[in-house]
């Protein structure tokens, strides 16, 4: 190896560089990326938890349906000339259930109220899919809601089987066919 005559770069220490390359480090430069990681943990955990409870069923948008009464005033204006004609089907009974999921909810604070409901539908027959708790606990009636009109006759004989006449078309229970909703009417 040759040997270089010495020059005024021979003198640079390696002190702090400034420019490209290095640096000076800001102080708290590692929080903001943490805070920023953090905040976008929380918003994707968030919409993961709604997004479940909105697919389980455990979460319902509830409330004065403005869409449902002009429709219940329609068929309640129907009924009785479809009534008049003898081919007006009767309430459906167990038998008739087939693949309709059936859903028991609670809709007070009353303990084991949705078993009972699930008891006293199982021993009329009927296959109850599942049962828990309402979204809202201040249900003064109980109603049995079905999702299509083609279901009204099933929800009419689960109605009847349970003990009630109350019978709603509505799409506020997605995971069910049928879904009764137990009030504080209800005795078990």
């Amino acid at each position: 190896m040759t040997r270089f005559p010495h020059d005024r770069f021979d003198d640079v220490t390696d002190g702090p560089r400034v420019g490209a390359h290095r640096g000076m480090h800001r102080r708290g430069r590692g929080w903001i990326a943490f805070a920023w990681a953090a905040l976008a943990t929380g918003v994707l955990v968030g919409i993961g938890v709604l997004v479940l409870a909105l697919l389980n069923g455990s979460y319902s948008f509830s409330g004065p349906d403005a869409s449902s009464s002009p429709s219940a005033s329609s068929s309640a204006s129907a009924a009785p000339s479809e009534s008049a004609s003898p081919s007006e089907p009767a309430a459906a009974g167990p038998s008739d259930q087939g693949s309709t999921t059936l859903v028991v909810l609670n809709g007070t604070t009353t303990a084991g109220l949705a078993a009972k409901g699930t008891a006293t539908l199982t021993t009329a027959g009927w296959t109850v899919t599942s049962s828990g708790n309402a979204g809202t606990t201040g249900t003064a009636s109980t109603v049995v809601y079905y999702q299509q009109e083609s279901q009204k006759a099933l929800a009419e004989g689960i109605a009847k089987s349970i003990g009630t006449t109350a019978v709603e078309q509505s799409t506020a229970f997605p995971n069910a066919d049928v879904s009764v909703v137990l009030g504080a009417d209800y005795s078990g």
